[in-house]
């Protein structure tokens, strides 16, 4: 058995057995509206860090982390209990960056979003500097284009066809 994947096995299930127990058995007030985000565990499966989010202000996520602290052993023993395993991870809580990273992108993409809408509206009655066309085209093709042939038909004077 590969250890990565019981690692990986073993930190989603730590992840809902913590999930599960928040939402269920931790009855502390000062718990607020937290969800689970994800769960990591080390190689040697010593130490678990639970990561989570929580909805509100600073202080309801202080006071979430301090319930959360409060509640570690009794969520660690549950773990233990149904993990099966002989050594419980010792766990951690971190709140997750991610939501607020994921809200501090999305402002960038509405600004690019506002600026390309700017050039674009001052680029609607602009013309190009050059020629339309600005690639270089082989002489025959030039030629093909003033006579007005298209690529497929065939030069009657020549007698050749135009893409063979």
């Amino acid at each position: 058995m590969d250890a990565a994947a019981r690692a990986r096995r073993l930190a989603d299930r730590i992840k809902q057995v913590v999930a599960e127990m928040l939402e269920r058995r931790i009855k502390d007030p000062r718990l607020g509206f937290v969800t689970v985000t994800d769960a990591r565990i080390t190689a040697d499966l010593s130490a678990a860090t639970v990561y989570y989010t929580v909805f509100g202000s600073e202080e309801e996520r202080a006071a979430t982390a301090a319930a959360l602290e409060s509640a570690k052993g009794l969520i660690r023993s549950e773990v233990g209990r149904r993990t099966g395993l002989r050594h419980t991870p010792t766990i951690a809580f971190v709140h997750d960056p991610l939501p607020a990273s994921a809200r501090h992108l999305d402002d960038l993409f509405a600004i690019a979003r506002a600026r390309d809408a700017e050039i674009a509206k001052q680029a609607e009655g602009a013309q190009f500097a050059g020629d339309a066309d600005p690639y270089r085209v082989p002489k025959e093709a030039e030629e093909d284009r003033e006579n007005g042939e298209e690529d497929g038909e065939e030069d009657t004077a020549s007698g050749r066809a135009g893409d063979r």
